[in-house]
C-alpha cells in the first residue's frame, strides 16, 4: 500500500508540473480508479482448496486440483503446501478512440507525437466500423493489500503500464498482425463464426466455451488481433471485444502466463498461446464503475451496459481483468 501511496504523489507531482498537458482536452474523461469502492471485491469468488469449495461466488468456477495438499520444489528441494484456487485483480485496460489518453489515470493525455496518431495506411479496414486503442497496466491489487501473503500466489509489484497499442505496429494492421496469428484465415468462414453463437450463449450461463477460443461470444471474433471493429453497434461491447483481444495477443506473446488447475500444474505459471477464456473475467472501472459485479469474457452487455455507455462520451472505457489463479500456498 505504501508503494501505491508514493505512486500516487509522484504522478500528482508531474501533472502540478504540466497541468495544461496534462488535461488540455480530456478534461473529466477519466478518472483515477479507487482500489477499494470501484472494484467488485465479491468476484475474488468462488475460492476453493483443492477440489473443496471455500466460498461460493455469482459466476461458476473452473476446475481445480483434487488434492488440497501439493509438492513443490523448492531449489533442490520440494515443500508441502495447500493448493488454493481464487480469481485475482492482476490487469486494468484503457480502451479510447485518441492516442495517448491514459483513462484509467484521471484521462490525462501522453505526448507520442505522431506514433499511434493514424490508421497505419491499412486499406482494408472495415469503413462501417471503428478503431480502438487498448493501453495494458499491471494492477497487482492483492499484493498491495496485502490479503495473501504467499508471493507464489498473487501477482507482485507495483502498478505499471505493460502495454501501449499506440507503439504496436501490429495493432493497426491486420495483415501485419497475421505474424502472430496466421490462423486467423482458418476460422474467417461463415461457418466458423456462426459457432460463435454457442459461445455467446455458454458466456451468458457464466462460462464460456474454450474450444472455440476464435470467438468473443456476444461481441464477435477474437480474430484479428487489431483494435478494428466491423459494423459497430455499440461502443461498449467494441470496448469489451478490444480488450478480450488484448488478453489473448499478450497470451500469445507470452507476457501474460496460465496456472491451470492440473495437479501437476499449480506450482508454476506457464505460457498458453490460447487464451483459456473461462479463466477470465472483467469489470468495467471507467467512466462508469461497476463494483457489484463482473462478467466473464463473450458476455453480452446489454443486461448492464444501459446505465455505462453514455451518449456523450468520447467512447473511453476501462476494465479491470480478472484471471482464475491456481497455485500452492506455501
Amino acid at each position: 500500500m505504501k508503494r501505491y501511496v508514493l505512486m500516487l504523489c509522484l504522478l500528482l507531482g508531474v501533472l502540478m508540473v504540466k497541468p495544461e498537458s496534462a488535461f488540455a482536452d480530456n478534461a473529466g474523461d477519466g478518472r483515477w480508479v479507487n482500489p477499494i469502492t470501484d472494484v467488485c471485491w465479491k468476484c475474488l469468488f468462488p475460492m476453493t482448496l483443492g477440489s473443496i469449495q471455500l466460498a461460493s461466488g455469482k459466476n461458476p468456477d473452473t476446475s481445480n486440483p483434487s488434492s488440497p495438499l501439493q509438492l513443490c520444489p523448492v531449489g533442490i528441494l520440494y515443500r508441502l503446501g495447500l493448493a488454493i484456487g481464487f480469481w485475482e485483480p492482476m490487469a486494468m485496460t484503457d480502451v479510447t478512440r485518441e492516442p495517448g489518453v491514459m483513462v484509467n489515470m484521471g484521462g490525462f493525455k501522453i505526448d507520442l507525437g505522431r506514433t499511434g496518431t493514424g490508421r497505419g495506411g491499412q486499406s482494408d479496414s472495415p469503413s462501417p466500423g471503428s478503431f480502438y486503442h487498448v493501453h495494458w497496466y499491471k494492477y497487482p491489487l492483492i499484493f498491495w493489500l496485502n490479503i495473501i501473503t504467499s508471493v507464489g500466489c498473487m501477482q507482485t509489484g507495483d502498478m505499471d503500464i505493460a502495454y501501449l497499442s499506440e507503439v504496436d505496429p501490429l495493432w493497426n494492421d491486420s495483415t501485419l498482425s497475421m505474424i502472430i496469428n496466421p490462423e486467423v484465415s482458418l476460422f474467417s468462414s461463415p461457418l466458423a463464426q456462426g459457432s460463435c453463437a454457442a459461445d455467446s450463449l455458454a458466456a451468458a450461463a457464466g462460462m464460456p466455451l474454450d474450444p472455440l477460443f476464435w470467438c468473443a461470444g456476444a461481441q464477435g471474433s477474437m480474430y484479428p488481433f487489431t483494435g478494428y471493429t466491423s459494423n459497430e453497434f455499440s461502443p461498449l461491447e467494441a470496448s469489451v471485444l478490444v480488450s478480450e483481444r488484448m488478453a489473448f495477443k499478450l497470451h500469445r506473446e507470452g507476457l501474460v502466463m496460465e496456472s491451470v488447475g492440473a495437479d501437476n500444474a499449480v506450482c508454476f505459471e506457464y505460457p498458453s498461446p490460447i487464451i483459456p477464456k473461462s479463466r477470465w473475467r472483467y469489470q468495467m472501472v471507467n467512466m462508469y464503475p461497476e463494483p457489484g459485479d463482473c462478467h466473464p469474457f463473450g458476455s453480452t452487455t446489454q443486461l448492464w451496459g444501459s446505465t455505462h455507455n453514455s451518449p456523450t462520451t468520447k467512447k473511453n472505457f476501462g476494465y479491470l481483468m480478472w484471471r482464475k489463479r491456481n497455485c500452492v500456498f506455501l
